[in-house]
Parts: C-alpha cells; structure tokens; sequence
C-alpha cells in the first residue's frame, strides 16, 4: 500500500505515505533530499557502508544523490510517511533563516525528535485535507524546524567528492547515450581506462557502478516525462527501458510505487 503524491502548492516537494513488507529498494539516489518518518514496524537501509535501522517515531534525514536502498527489518514490514524536497526548496528556507549559502547538509542519518515527527505528520494530514495555505505553512515550518536542529554548515552531499576526468567523462557519457548505452570495454576506451579500473572508480565516485547509475538515471528522467504528461509506454520508449513492464520494475524499486501510481498522484 502506497500513495506518492505531488505538494498542492510547492511543485519541488513530493510525498509518499507506503506500507511496506516485501517491497525492496534496489540500491538508488534522489536528485532531493529524504526526509521520512517511521509510523510502525523497522526499515534497514544502506548507506555509507553501513546497514542502519529506523524504528517508529524515528526521523530519517537523507542529503541529495547519497545512494540507499530500503527494506523491512521485521517480519511486519515498516509504514513511514516521506518527504522528497528539492534542493532549491530547503535553501531557500535555510536562506530565510539567514544560514551560510550553499546547499545545507544534513550530517545524522537518523534522529529521535518528537517535534520534527509531529511537523511532519502535520505536513501530510494538510496535504491530504487539500487545505493549500495550511499545507504550505506546515511545509516551510517542518524544513525550517528540521533545518534548525539537525542541519550543519553547507558541505558535500555526493558519494564521493570531486570525481576524477575520466569518471567524469564516463558519467557525462552516459547521460548522452541514455537510450543506447556503450558497453563497459566500449566506456573505458572513450574516456582512456581499463574496464575494470573505471568500474571501481565510477562506483567510488557515485555509490554505484555504471550499469546501476544508468539505470537510476533513466528512473529520474521517466519521472520528469510523467511529470510533462506522458504515458508509461512513451516513456520507457523514451528513456531506454526494453517495454512498459521493464520501466515498472525499476521504476518501483527507486520510486516506491509504479509509474501509472505515480502518475495518478501527480495528476489528483
């Protein structure tokens, strides 16, 4: 049981409200931050190298592009209700809040703060009452309050800093060819590196090797083609998955929901 759903009045914010026992994340990013609250049961995820568990009333604070996945850490499952604010969202709030420029950084993984928990409940119950003024206060309110407590000066949010050339290159390859993609001999060659050495550099360098990253990256530009109004099928023509089934696979796996859900949630 899942609802993804679009902020009435912020189109850079999204929401999801999931139940989840079986469900799976594969290891993904988000070009936004995370911020989710654990109504009942465990979720384990990985992150930073290490398998974290975020029981209920737990917060848990995800920066941009950090690589994750997610799954039940008890036999019940886990329901949490998220967050997904863009980037140029929380800055401006940390802007009105008069912090340092640059985008804000959340260093704790997980936090116990019954405020932020009762801040972000109120988000979603807004949200869900369609009450737009209600729902756009109680947003600025929970980011400024999260930003106030748990924010730290700007620093790096990526997985790996600054990324040598040639990684670089390869990831800037892989944007281009989204639809049709070089095979690992074929990526090295162009950007002048072994196969293997450009696998273990690009997977420090982005938290996912290659074929993982082209695969996330196709994910984020079927959402943005969802968000103009297109159709799963055109989509997965569009950005390189095999047929309509293929895109919903992976679709599901980074998003939490399929792509005609997420759809129905952007157009309610």
């Amino acid at each position: 049981m899942a609802h993804y759903r679009r902020h009435p009045t912020e189109p850079g914010v999204d929401l999801l409200s999931a139940r989840y026992v079986t469900h799976r994340y594969s290891r993904h990013a988000h070009a936004t931050y995370t911020i989710g609250l654990i109504e009942s049961g465990v979720e384990e995820f990985e992150h930073a190298g290490s398998l974290l568990r975020a029981a209920r009333g737990q917060v848990v604070i995800l920066n941009p592009e950090v690589v994750h996945t997610g799954h039940a850490g008890v036999p019940e499952g886990w329901r949490y209700r998220v967050l997904y604010p863009a980037v140029d969202v929380v800055r401006e709030v940390a802007d009105e809040l008069g912090a340092p420029r640059g985008t804000p950084y959340f260093p704790s993984t997980i936090v116990d703060d019954p405020a932020a928990a009762r801040l972000l409940r109120t988000v979603h119950a807004s949200v869900a009452r369609g009450d737009a003024l209600a729902s756009s206060s109680a947003l600025r309110t929970a980011l400024a309050a999260i930003l106030g407590r748990h924010g730290a000066p700007p620093g790096r949010t990526g997985a790996g800093g600054i990324a040598p050339p040639a990684v670089r290159a390869a990831r800037d390859l892989l944007h281009e060819r989204l639809t049709a993609p070089p095979s690992l001999e074929e990526l090295a060659e162009a950007v002048g590196a072994g196969p293997f050495a450009l696998l273990r550099a690009f997977r420090a360098a982005y938290g996912l090797p290659p074929h993982a990253y082209l695969t996330n990256l196709r994910v984020q530009r079927a959402r943005e083609l969802l968000d103009a109004g297109l159709r799963p099928a055109e989509v997965a023509a569009r950005t390189g998955f095999t047929d309509q089934p293929h895109l919903t696979r992976h679709f599901k796996r980074v998003v939490g929901v399929p792509p005609g859900a997420y759809l129905l949630g952007r157009t309610a």
